[in-house]
């Protein structure tokens, strides 16, 4: 008993660094690509990548809800008539904790940051643009949490009520990336 939970101990400290690694590493790059990039652009396409990164955050936040909640018994009927990308949507059903975790957290966090950052230039473009004297930072940013956070909200009702066709829609697109394990053959 002992020795389980030391390993399962073990297996959680390896994940936490693997997430932190992974995490630093993306939040890194593409907060400078995309703050360095959101400087060189006018006001107007800042605003649709700030909306974009806006929508990357909550489909994601969906992927990741929806995964928790499918049950893999409609993907098992799909692969015994060797549907391709059934053994995909099982396997993310199996390992719903880690993709919600990359999904919902990961990506979800790192569009949360670099929403924030773009918010800021956005706001100083405003600024300089309108001569405007008032820190109408504060709006954007209020304004990019409750297009967030709202987002969200409805896009987990989505997730729950249509989780099964989600996960089949993310299993299609991850499958031509993921090789499937082809089953033994009795000898």
């Amino acid at each position: 008993m002992k020795e389980n939970r030391d390993k399962k101990s073990n297996e959680n400290i390896k994940w936490f660094i693997e997430v932190f690694i992974i995490t630093f590493i993306l939040s890194l790059f593409f907060s400078y690509i995309s703050t360095t990039a959101i400087n060189d652009i006018p006001m107007v396409p800042a605003i649709f990548i700030l909306l974009a990164v806006i929508a990357v955050g909550i489909i994601f936040d969906i992927v990741g809800v929806a995964v928790t909640v499918a049950g893999e018994e409609e993907f098992h009927a799909k692969a015994s008539k060797k549907i391709s990308g059934a053994k995909t949507a099982v396997k993310l059903i199996r390992n719903s904790s880690i993709v919600a975790n990359i999904c919902a957290d990961v990506i979800g966090d790192i569009c949360g940051v670099l929403s924030g950052a773009i918010s800021a230039i956005i706001a100083m473009k405003i600024t300089e643009s309108y001569q405007i004297s008032f820190p109408i930072q504060f709006l954007i940013s209020a304004l990019v949490a409750s297009l967030t956070v709202g987002g969200k909200a409805l896009g987990k009702g989505f997730a729950k009520s249509k989780s099964g066709s989600i996960v089949w829609i993310v299993s299609k697109i991850i499958k031509p990336f993921y090789k499937e394990k082809k089953e033994e053959k009795n000898k």
